[in-house]
């Protein structure tokens, strides 16, 4: 397990103890909880990776053989 030192205002460490204090826990176990959860969120990455692999996994069938033809591309009506 890794140790970290976090520096903080003495203002906001002393509301932390009294919400540590209030949870009946200490400031390591709530930075560790936090931290935890916070690691345990998927990044945008993987999030994004997730749902491109629920949209390639959605595409059931594909040919390129049913393209248009080149002249069909290229049809314009002339006025």
């Amino acid at each position: 397990m890794a140790n970290i030192t976090v520096s903080l205002p003495d203002e906001t460490y002393r509301r932390v103890r009294i919400r540590a204090a209030e949870q009946n826990t200490s400031v390591s176990a709530l930075v560790r909880r936090f931290l935890s959860e916070l690691g345990a969120d998927e990044t945008d990455f993987e999030r994004r990776k997730r749902l491109q692999d629920k949209v390639l996994a959605s595409i059931h069938r594909f040919s390129a053989r049913e393209r248009m033809s080149r002249d069909e591309v290229h049809d314009r009506a002339i006025r």
